[in-house]
């Protein structure tokens, strides 16, 4: 089995469905409501998180070069509420499609990721954020449906092979062994090996077949459950597990 290398057109095809599909949920919710899996928060709150996301980014792809943007993402104040936060959303959301759309994605742009800069990687974070998000938002209103399985896996890629290694990890507790997940519905699976603080993304595809990871604990599910267990949205217990389940919270995305 082996890992998906995504494209621009990938990513940007994604966003094309995962925005619509947030619009849609949050145009027929009463926005006050709490979105259980981002405790705090309201579904006010997730539109403009996710809006304020999209206009640091496009600021970010757009300027060209590799400097870091001053400061960190915040969500402004005097944001527009109720129907007109949807709309709001809307426009930024368009705005964001069009420079994502006519930018190269080898050109040159910041991220904090242990990656080159390039703006590729905007691409796949911004389809993978607005995936989770659309998930968040659907959750809110009892409508939550999975993420489509050639993404989520991308998307459990992303964890392990940028946000980890970029130190974006919920937990700051050492955890020490490999850990093996298998995406049952994407034909893919991955080793990882926690070593502290660290991490490292084993490659299977230079490995030889008879090559023991001495896997510590193994996760199987399908792609959209291990990407949201990742972000966690759901409890590693509604995967099947094995192995020392304590390894699992090093497996944790965090911001």
């Amino acid at each position: 089995m082996t890992r998906l290398h995504g494209t621009k057109d990938f990513w940007v095809g994604a966003l094309r469905t995962e925005g619509p599909a947030f619009a849609a949920t949050v145009a027929e919710a009463q926005l006050d409501i709490p979105v259980p899996s981002c405790p705090g928060w309201t579904l006010t709150y997730l539109v403009h998180h996710l809006g304020s996301v999209y206009t640091r980014v496009r600021s970010i792809v757009g300027r060209g070069d590799t400097e870091p943007p001053p400061g960190p993402l915040t969500v402004p104040d005097g944001l527009p509420t109720g129907a007109a936060a949807v709309e709001w959303w809307r426009a930024e959301f368009d705005q964001l499609m069009t420079v994502l759309e006519r930018v190269d994605p080898e050109a040159p742009a910041w991220n904090w990721a242990p990656q080159p800069k390039k703006a590729g990687f905007w691409h796949r974070r911004m389809a993978q954020e607005t995936a989770v998000h659309r998930w968040d938002a659907q959750m809110a209103v009892a409508a939550g449906e999975p993420i489509e399985a050639k993404l989520a896996a991308d998307g459990v890629g992303e964890v392990l092979d940028t946000l980890l290694p970029a130190g974006r990890r919920g937990s700051d507790q050492p955890f020490h062994g490999v850990v093996h997940l298998i995406a049952s519905d994407a034909g893919q699976e991955w080793y990882l090996r926690l070593r502290g603080e660290g991490v490292a993304l084993l490659d299977t595809d230079t490995l030889l077949d008879g090559d023991d990871h001495h896997a510590r604990a193994q996760v199987s599910g399908t792609a959209s459950d291990l990407l949201l267990a990742l972000w966690g949205r759901l409890g590693f217990d509604a995967l099947d597990v094995a192995g020392d389940v304590s390894l699992l919270e090093g497996l944790r995305a965090g911001r």
